[in-house]
């Protein structure tokens, strides 16, 4: 992460970092799993379809290849189909992903890619996800760099939230 100001807000046990210049977003969680059972979640396509969508959405996932230089597609779709809040059609968003690290039990590092027609949400967002032992189980940060200027913060942050309550429900 850069130097640079930024606003934090502490809400529900998860901290939200936004880097207002470089557009870095960040969100962590003290979860009651082991960095195995956590990492495991990242990997299987089954258990990531139900952690990983934000609250009102669900996963489609249409290729999965969990290794370094592997990669995904997949789609969130929203429930609420009158919202007409989809990056890629109305009611969803379709993006791919690049596994570039995967270091067992630790770290994640993954490039994605929105398909829009819309230039505010198209580019390659970097998540980094580290998993850090603590007492009472695992920290997962999450970070987001290059996050596209289409994506409030706001909604980035309750999203992040949301994914990262959804892991700690589905482990815990």
């Amino acid at each position: 992460m850069t130097a640079s100001p930024g606003l934090a807000v502490e809400t529900g046990g998860v901290t939200i970092v936004t880097h207002m210049d470089s557009r870095i977003d960040s969100a962590s969680r003290t979860i009651l799993a082991t960095p195995r059972a956590i990492f495991r979640a990242f990997l299987d396509p089954e258990v990531i379809g139900k952690w990983r969508p934000p609250a009102g959405m669900h996963a489609e996932i249409y290729d999965f290849e969990p290794r370094e230089g592997g990669g995904y597609r997949m789609a969130f779709v929203h429930h609420d189909k009158t919202a007409r809040s989809g990056k890629t059609e109305p009611d969803r968003d379709v993006f791919t992903g690049r596994f570039v690290e995967l270091i067992p039990e630790t770290r994640i590092v993954e490039d994605v890619d929105f398909r829009s027609d819309d230039p505010a949400f198209t580019g390659t967002m970097r998540i980094t996800t580290q998993l850090t032992p603590v007492s009472d189980g695992t920290k997962v940060t999450f970070v987001a760099e290059h996050v596209p200027t289409g994506i409030s913060a706001d909604d980035h942050r309750k999203g992040m939230e949301s994914s990262l309550k959804n892991l700690a429900m589905l482990l815990e």
